[in-house]
């Protein structure tokens, strides 16, 4: 910081009341720091110095950041003028890249995950995106499975360790926040990836199964998590919380207090680094005034406010005065997991991305006569995949749109194939009850319906079509088809001529991915792979029966990618 110089012309600073000029920016989400100080000609003009901060530390940087105007900082014979702004860290970390008009200098995200994505996302724009400093942590919290008294009884709680097991525990109510909104969501999504990935990096059924469950429920802020818990204690499901903010909820609330435990298989940490955003064109004297600021934050003043506002330290220390009964955590050492890279967030926001995108479609049964063979497990092959499709079913939400049609030949003369179900949203009305339950109801008349041969070509130009006719850009449309043998339709277009008449009639504004899932031993996966390939899906073989719902999920999971997984 430089010395002050008296000049005349210079520009003069001037009293002004902290009340009315926080007055004048509040419409703006931006609180500008600016205190009296003494009357001289010191300075030339202002500097301003625009700092990004997660809503939970907006009180802790803002007593920083008066703690710094009060010696009158003056740079290059400027006046510094902090300007801190709350902000979420998603939302900075999808700007930053492309931000050119009146960027921040300064960010404090609650966690280095949505730091290393902006600095990703930074390096692939080009040369005039932002340079992205991380620096080191200002302060810390673990993430901690939150919930009412009542909420966290019912896992056994406190007699029972909390355990990210009953994240995927269908029994277990629990709500997650939006990942690509909130950085509990996104470290929850990874500790769940975690827990439930393969070692290749696939996700396991299981994973996927768990993120269509927990999607269905997912609220976009945490505050709205705590809300529920405030409006109806008894009946707000289990989330996920910094400790620090169930610290906060529950000093500001009377009743319906949270209580939050880290999970005994590891957690992670947020840690609220200070990053450095510096620019080729931004103003001389920045550099040095962020250098300057960064003293005050990293005080021992501020690191006094970080621990009053319920915040860890740096290296994961709780304040000694925690009470239990009054904070609703524990203040003892946390089990800590490695906080994910660039890469492996990216890899998170992409996998959440295709699971909760909404989707259109067509799921095609074969009834021919051979499906009415037992599989390994004493079950028929329809009945398997009708078992599988309908667990797959119960996942998704009432938005999905799915259709039914099962095929064999001649099954409903001149055609191949019979609409069980219309395709159109599950929640939707039909016939008196959910389309959800309609299609529950078609499915058990599939073992009633099998006979005659297979099909296939022509049932599958049919609902590549029917799905192409009706096609809807707000969702992901595709045709699943479930075989357990090849055409044998000598009255149907060849297998050639059906993959050039996809291949023709394939729109690339209109994607509709052929899914072909073949059932056993004897199918001819060529076919589906040569099939399913034309229109840029992909072709499965199950050969037994509990693989089907592996493969349903893996394809879901997958749709979103289409045709370029």
């Amino acid at each position: 910081m430089s010395a002050r110089h008296t000049s005349p012309g210079l520009f003069r600073r001037v009293a002004i009341p902290l009340g009315a000029l926080l007055g004048v920016v509040a419409a703006a989400g931006v609180t500008v720091v600016a205190l009296r100080v003494t009357s001289g000609a010191d300075c030339s003009g202002a500097l301003p110095l625009k700092v990004a901060v997660t809503p939970a530390a907006l009180d802790v940087v803002n007593a920083a950041a008066q703690d710094y105007q009060r010696s009158q900082p003056v740079v290059r014979g400027r006046c510094v003028q902090v300007q801190v702004e709350s902000r979420n860290a998603a939302d900075v970390a999808n700007e930053l890249p492309t931000a050119q008009i009146n960027p921040h200098s300064l960010w404090i995200p609650d966690s280095s995950m949505w730091a290393a994505e902006a600095q990703r996302q930074a390096a692939e724009t080009g040369p005039e995106a932002p340079k992205l400093d991380i620096k080191p942590s200002l302060a810390s919290s673990p993430l901690v499975m939150a919930g009412s008294e009542q909420a966290m009884s019912k896992i056994g709680f406190p007699v029972t360790p909390v355990s990210w097991a009953k994240v995927v525990d269908p029994k277990v109510q629990i709500s997650m926040s939006d990942p690509t909104m909130t950085s509990e969501g996104l470290a929850s999504l990874f500790v769940i990836r975690t827990l439930l990935g393969n070692a290749d990096g696939t996700p396991k059924p299981e994973l996927v199964g768990t993120l269509l469950r927990v999607g269905r429920s997912a609220v976009p802020s945490v505050r709205d998590a705590f809300g529920k818990v405030t409006t109806d204690a008894e009946k707000a499901p289990l989330f996920a919380a910094t400790e620090q903010s169930v610290v906060a909820n529950n000093r500001s609330m009377k009743d319906n207090a949270v209580l939050g435990a880290p999970p005994k298989e590891g957690t992670l940490s947020f840690d609220y680094p200070l990053v450095r955003v510096s620019r080729p064109n931004e103003q001389e004297g920045i550099g040095e005034a962020a250098a300057e600021f960064e003293k005050v934050l990293r005080s021992g003043d501020t690191a006094k406010r970080f621990g009053e506002a319920g915040f860890r330290t740096v290296n994961g220390a709780a304040p000694a005065k925690w009470s239990t009964e009054v904070e609703g955590v524990q203040a003892g050492d946390v089990k800590l997991i490695e906080t994910p890279g660039a890469d492996q967030v990216s890899e998170l926001l992409r996998t959440w991305g295709a699971i909760s995108l909404d989707m259109r479609m067509l799921t095609v049964i074969d009834v021919s006569g051979s499906m009415i063979e037992k599989s390994g497990n004493g079950k028929t092959r329809v009945e398997a995949a009708t078992e599988a499709s309908m667990t797959a079913l119960s996942m998704l939400p009432d938005t999905t749109a799915i259709g039914l049609w099962a095929f064999s030949t001649d099954k409903k003369p001149p055609n191949d194939w019979i609409e069980l179900v219309p395709i159109g949203p599950l929640g939707e009305p039909l016939a008196g009850v959910t389309r959800r339950k309609r299609l529950e109801a078609g499915a058990s008349q599939l073992p009633g319906l099998v006979g005659g041969g297979t099909a296939l070509n022509d049932t599958t130009l049919a609902a590549y079509r029917h799905v192409l006719q009706g096609y809807d850009a707000s969702k992901v449309n595709s045709v699943v088809l479930m075989t357990d043998g090849r055409n044998d339709d000598i009255s149907s277009i060849d297998t050639a001529a059906l993959i050039e008449t996809l291949k023709r009639e394939s729109d690339p504004a209109k994607p509709v991915p052929v899914i072909m899932v073949g059932l056993g031993d004897q199918v001819d996966m060529d076919a589906l792979r040569s099939i399913s390939a034309a229109t840029g899906g992909k072709a499965y073989q199950a050969t037994n029966p509990e693989d089907i719902r592996s493969v349903l999920l893996d394809a879901v999971s997958q749709r979103r990618c289409r045709p370029n997984c």
